[in-house]
């Protein structure tokens, strides 16, 4: 099952950390739009014209990725799968791998073509490959858009070559991209982080494939995400970048050429990372507290929680953020791993951020024996 890092609720964006808008500061000026964004929260940091309409040109090939992924979690696709190229998927114009018709390849390959090389045939011939044709794969794209409450987006297709009723905004795009990212996980990274790559090796047509994103050579810590352009949708960018544990998502789209793109994509980054810090408060699996279990066969069981608990810190606002646990399920039999319960954040008493607990130990319920053995000892 896809785990989440934690639930951001409503409040979120309000008490955790104010972000800055356009009149305050400027930054990426000469973007059509630009976002930065927290990616395990989902928190807008900054950001200016996140709302509007604009065309993604390739950083579309973010929403084809997540339904790869998702394929691959389902088990209807493999990595180590090889495809058949159709007539449509080889007739793609724009970037491309130059795919023929009726030529194999595997899943593991065309992943790199999309994400290293933005392949427009590579794309076609995954989603052909999960939803039958191109038209049901873009409806599955709208369709997850719908799912993950994008507020200003609408596919034609899974490539981003232009067509007038086909576009997002930065807003959605963070969004999209912080969910590929929790998704996708080390394994996305592993791809998306190459600067370069081949493929068809062991044929006498070895392609070399080069990353459009040169922020990876350039910007301390950037492992993707996708680039993009076209004549309508100027120089585009999705980005993301680590550092001491705070992964943040740089976005400007509409930009007039690659080295304005760069070098603004790179300030928001800036920005964040100087301003901001990761805090982790439990690492996963850690014990943080003990409690009693009525009608079990063991009299107290540690409680742990499920993956880290972080949260991010203004670096300029040290006001103490503080925990609570509200357990949900106390009722044995307990299963190690099953959600019983959920640790609260709160910064000045509001809840900023969810996480679920569970027993550390699998816990057996008393027989009716045991429990009426137990209620004889009482009257003893």
């Amino acid at each position: 099952m896809i785990k989440k890092g934690f639930i951001c609720l409503c409040v979120f964006l309000m008490c955790l950390v104010t972000p800055v808008y356009g009149e305050e500061l400027k930054l990426a000026p000469n973007a059509g739009a630009s976002l930065l964004m927290e990616a395990s929260s989902r928190q807008v940091l900054y950001a200016t014209n996140e709302k509007e309409k604009l065309f993604p040109a390739s950083t579309t090939k973010i929403m084809t990725m997540i339904l790869l992924f998702e394929a691959i979690e389902r088990g209807s696709l493999k990595w180590d799968e090889q495809l058949t190229c159709s007539a449509y998927a080889a007739s793609m114009g724009g970037s491309q791998i130059y795919l023929e018709e009726g030529e194999k390849m595997s899943v593991t390959d065309l992943f790199k073509a999309i994400s290293i090389a933005s392949a427009n045939d590579a794309c076609v011939m995954i989603g052909e490959r999960i939803a039958g044709t191109n038209d049901n794969f873009v409806k599955m794209m709208n369709e997850k858009a719908k799912e993950l409450k994008l507020v200003n987006t609408h596919f034609m297709n899974p490539t981003g070559l232009h067509d007038d009723q086909h576009y997002t905004c930065a807003l959605d795009l963070g969004t999209m991209a912080a969910y590929l990212i929790e998704i996708g996980g080390e394994r996305l990274f592993q791809t998306t982080s190459l600067y370069d790559s081949y493929i068809r090796e062991d044929t006498a047509h070895k392609f070399w494939l080069v990353n459009t994103n040169k922020l990876l050579k350039s910007y301390q810590g950037a492992d993707g995400l996708k680039t993009g352009y076209t004549k309508e949708a100027g120089y585009c960018i999705v980005t993301t970048a680590k550092r001491n544990g705070l992964r943040l998502i740089g976005i400007v789209l509409k930009e007039s050429e690659p080295k304005v793109r760069n070098q603004e994509v790179s300030q928001l980054l800036d920005y964040g990372f100087s301003l901001y810090e990761s805090v982790t408060l439990f690492q996963k699996n850690e014990v943080i507290e003990k409690i009693k279990i009525d009608n079990a066969k063991v009299p107290s069981v540690d409680v742990v929680v499920k993956e880290d608990v972080q949260y991010i810190q203004d670096k300029n606002n040290q006001t103490k953020v503080t925990y609570q646990i509200n357990y949900t399920n106390l009722v044995p039999p307990l299963k190690k791993g099953e959600t019983i319960g959920h640790l609260l954040l709160m910064r000045d008493q509001v809840n900023i951020a969810s996480f679920d607990v569970t027993v550390s130990k699998d816990v057996e319920a008393l027989s009716f024996v045991e429990k009426w053995m137990n209620q004889l000892k009482v009257f003893v």
